[in-house]
């Protein structure tokens, strides 16, 4: 059940959605709604469609069949950047990026909350290449939390983390939540899945109970 306290109109639902490569459908009618204020776990084993089903919820696919709808600007938070380790963007410059167009412009001292929050102050001139894998997946929550957009979306944002990083980053997404923002994650840490307001489960594609 939602929180009462929540409209009945939610920031992002999908419906009834269908993704396939080729012939090949790995997401399989696949309808879910996400309410504001509420940190929602999207969960299963490898290869059930986890991530593919979070790229079609932030535009990144497009679905073979079904729909997907969106109210207020969406934030997507990736695992793993194609970003060459040559290339000389600092913690600063990736935190930065998330501010790029974002309403009502770029606050003194955003950036460097971000950073502070995610626990890389003292980094900021650190190049992304230099970063540990786990470094660079806090930096990159940092651009995604910096947007202050109305729907968060994550894949795997605590893979790589150590414990206390890990239990940092679900605080992370509760104060975002309290914000009001609507909260889809990607997570096999069950710690995650029992901390989050409401879990999707999917397995071959489709969501089961």
């Amino acid at each position: 059940m939602l929180p009462h306290d929540q409209t009945d109109s939610p920031h992002l639902s999908a419906h009834d959605l269908c993704f396939g490569y080729d012939s090949h459908d790995v997401i399989h009618e696949v309808s879910a709604a996400f309410r504001a204020g509420t940190v929602t776990a999207v969960a299963g084993p490898n290869g059930s469609g986890k991530s593919t089903f979070v790229e079609l919820l932030a535009g990144v696919r497009n679905p073979r069949r079904g729909s997907v709808t969106r109210h207020g600007r969406l934030a997507l938070v990736v695992q793993r950047p194609s970003t060459p380790d040559a290339l000389p963007v600092t913690v600063h410059d990736v935190v930065a990026i998330g501010t790029w167009g974002r309403r009502g412009g770029r606050r003194r001292g955003d950036v460097a909350e971000a950073i502070d929050r995610v626990g890389l102050t003292g980094l900021e001139h650190r190049t992304f290449g230099e970063l540990s894998g786990g470094q660079r997946q806090r930096a990159l929550l940092a651009q995604g939390i910096v947007q202050r957009a109305e729907i968060l979306l994550l894949d795997e944002p605590a893979a790589g983390l150590d414990a206390a990083s890990r239990q940092r980053t679900r605080e992370l997404l509760t104060e975002e939540a309290a914000r009001g923002a609507t909260i889809a994650c990607v997570t096999h840490d069950e710690e995650s899945i029992a901390a989050a307001d409401h879990v999707i489960r999917l397995e071959a594609g489709r969501i089961v109970a």
